[in-house]
């Protein structure tokens, strides 16, 4: 009799471990997903033909299964983008003659990396370089401060108790102040003295004033390409990209999935997991408000831990455990996509672009006197985003918020005046140039690093007891991954069912061990 695995959740995770399951196994994948979107937070919004990417994704991976595995799916196009020849770049990085021509669409850009801090309205470089417009923006002062708070940092280490003193320790206090703190305070909505360490080890890693240093020496003598292992994740200057947007991928991986054989059942919300004797043996699942038992033999789970542990019936669960899950912290986030005719910003910028446009994907928006924390400009992630893109620009305000607070329960015509409001007083566009916007809110996008995340062992070591469980991506782990990382998770819980390999640590280890994000095979 054929096996079932159910996979809760259409995201990067889930749907990396339903493809995995029918490269590598006998095992049927069935895909639930509780909304009517593909891709979870990787997904692509498509708002009258400008297409929104919801917190910005590189496709860029030290590891080399993911990036063999995305150009599986999507090869690289055999000729410069839209935007290439427009800006009158080389097409000699294109190695490739591309995907047959019926495939056109269904392809990869070569996406050249350039995100800032915009601080004092101007633009500093992100990561903070150590060139001249660095310190002429900063001012003398500043730039004294600077250096004798790194030189201080260097020599008195803080205990690494709190994100605070992760980044002091890397770049001294005067610079943390400049271009981390309030930031980071935007993000999570607590100040990053309350939050842990755990998550600047994860998401930082390696960079400081130190690597900055080895970049800028070694910058010169490397070959600009993909193949950038040896380079910190935050300073690549180079990744890969759909042609339509993250969701784009997704929604392919999703059609091979069902070309394969798989199920993808959306609308599907998990209501309960059924366990016996250690197993989980069904699930409740609700459609169209109607109640029906799935049984399976597997059961792989990106849903929010949060949710899962309050899914879990048939079996007792102790009261600490459903305790720390039940207050596992979550921030939530709102996209307003603004389209406009161009941007007054552009000015701000020394850099030549197109039609004087600046070549940013992102920037981090450090003024204290607005609430967005960042912005994405949608036509440099990939020209084909944008409907008109010689004559328009269309851009995604980031606001991160709690479920429920001012913020999310804001009217959205109001969300979206106050988000113009504030593109106007950094003096990015002027509001006579808008011509459409849009609000996006997403639920708990980004797992939070305080309060019961600490005890987050607990629940793991009981979840590892149900032998058929496998927790997998950013919300099924509680772990600010990137997608990469969420992806090698559901490879690493396919690699254990087939092998019949019940200990769970590798899937976990992922993203915390070297051997997961730096040189893996």
């Amino acid at each position: 009799m054929r096996q079932n695995a159910i996979v809760a959740g259409a995201g990067p995770a889930g749907l990396t471990a339903a493809y995995e399951l029918l490269q590598k196994t006998q095992i049927h994948p069935i895909v639930l997903e509780e909304s009517q979107q593909i891709g979870g937070i990787s997904q692509t919004v498509n708002y009258k033909g400008n297409r929104m990417d919801i917190g910005g994704h590189r496709f860029f991976s030290k590891n080399d299964d993911v990036m063999a595995w995305w150009n599986r799916i999507m090869p690289l196009q055999g000729k410069p983008a839209m935007d290439d020849v427009l800006l009158n770049k080389t097409s000699k990085k294109y190695a490739t003659d591309g995907p047959d021509p019926a495939q056109e669409n269904r392809v990869m850009l070569i996406r050249e990396r350039v995100s800032r801090i915009f601080y004092l309205r101007k633009f500093f470089n992100y990561p903070i370089s150590l060139k001249w417009q660095t310190f002429a923006n900063m001012g003398l002062v500043r730039t004294f401060k600077a250096g004798f708070g790194f030189l201080l940092a260097s020599m008195h280490k803080l205990p690494e108790t709190s994100l605070e003193n992760f980044y002091i320790n890397r770049f001294g206090k005067p610079l943390y102040r400049m271009f981390f703190e309030d930031y980071t305070r935007k993000v999570w909505g607590i100040h990053p003295s309350e939050l842990g360490a755990d998550w600047g080890s994860q998401r930082v890693k390696g960079l400081s004033v130190a690597a900055i240093l080895k970049d800028m020496l070694t910058k010169p003598f490397r070959k600009k390409n993909l193949n950038q292992k040896k380079v910190e994740t935050s300073l690549i200057e180079q990744f890969v990209y759909p042609k339509f947007g993250p969701g784009q991928l997704w929604e392919t991986v999703a059609q091979d999935i069902k070309n394969s054989g798989g199920q993808i059942l959306m609308g599907n919300k998990v209501l309960g997991i059924c366990v016996e004797k250690n197993h989980v043996v069904a699930a409740e699942v609700e459609e169209n408000g109607q109640i029906k038992r799935m049984d399976c033999d597997y059961f792989i789970s990106s849903m929010p831990l949060r949710d899962l542990v309050a899914s879990i019936k048939g079996v007792e669960i102790p009261e600490e455990v459903r305790k720390i899950a039940t207050g596992l912290p979550y921030r939530d986030f709102i996209t307003v996509g603004v389209l406009v005719k161009k941007l007054t910003i552009a000015n701000k910028t020394k850099i030549k672009t197109y039609q004087g446009r600046v070549p940013d994907t992102w920037i981090y928006v450090q003024e204290r006197d607005v609430k967005v924390g960042r912005l994405q400009i949608f036509n440099n992630w990939s020209p084909y985003m944008v409907a008109d893109y010689e004559n328009t620009m269309f851009i995604g305000m980031e606001y991160f918020c709690t479920e429920g607070d001012a913020l999310w329960k804001m009217e959205e015509q109001d969300f979206i005046r106050m988000a113009v409001d504030e593109l106007e007083k950094i003096h990015v566009i002027d509001k006579e140039d808008v011509l459409d916007a849009t609000r996006i809110r997403v639920k708990k996008a980004y797992p939070s690093y305080y309060g019961a995340y600490y005890s987050l062992d607990k629940v793991k070591a009981w979840l590892d007891k149900i032998e058929n469980l496998y927790c997998i991506g950013r919300n099924g782990q509680h772990r600010y991954n990137n997608m990469d990382h969420s992806m090698l998770t559901a490879m690493e819980a396919v690699k254990n069912i087939s092998s019949g390999r019940t200990e769970k640590a590798n899937i976990w280890a992922v993203n915390t061990e070297e051997e997961y994000h730096e040189t893996k095979k």
